[in-house]
C-alpha cells in the first residue's frame, strides 16, 4: 500500500461546507464553526491580532540589569505580523452592509435624539358650541 500519489485521489469527503451567514464555504462539518465568520457565535468574527509584549515594571527591570547575562533560546525566528489581515478587516468593517440602524443614528444625533411629537402639531382643536 502506498500513501503517496494513489491515495490522494481517494480523498473526496469535505471537511468544509458554506455558511449560511457569511455565504462562504468555510462551515467545519464536524465542528459546525465557520472559519470566516465564526457562526453560530453571536459576534462576527474578526482577524484581530494582539500583541503578547508585555513592559515590566521599573523594580522588575532593575532587578533584571542587576543579573548576569545568560544565552537566549530563540525558538521562532518568524517576526510577529503587525495588522496582517488588514485587507479582510475593510472588507467586513462597519459600513460595508445595509446599516438598517446605524444610518439613522447620525441624523437623530444632530436633533439631539428627540422622540415623540414634533412641537405645535398638536391637531386641530375642538370648536365649543
Amino acid at each position: 500500500m502506498t500513501k503517496g500519489t494513489s491515495s490522494f485521489g481517494k480523498r473526496h469527503n469535505k471537511t468544509h461546507t458554506l455558511c449560511r451567514r457569511c455565504g462562504r464555504r468555510s462551515l467545519h462539518i464536524q465542528k459546525h464553526t465557520c472559519s470566516s465568520c465564526g457562526y453560530p457565535s453571536a459576534k462576527t468574527r474578526k482577524c484581530t491580532f494582539s500583541s503578547r509584549r508585555r513592559t515590566q515594571p521599573d523594580s522588575a527591570q532593575s532587578q533584571l540589569e542587576t543579573l548576569p547575562p545568560t544565552p537566549t533560546l530563540h525558538l521562532s525566528s518568524t517576526p510577529i505580523l503587525h495588522n496582517w489581515s488588514e485587507k479582510a478587516k475593510r472588507r467586513k468593517t462597519v459600513g460595508t452592509g445595509r446599516m438598517r440602524y446605524l444610518k439613522d443614528v447620525s441624523r437623530r444625533f444632530k436633533n439631539g435624539f428627540q422622540t415623540g411629537v414634533p412641537k405645535g402639531s398638536a391637531g386641530p382643536t375642538a370648536q365649543q358650541s
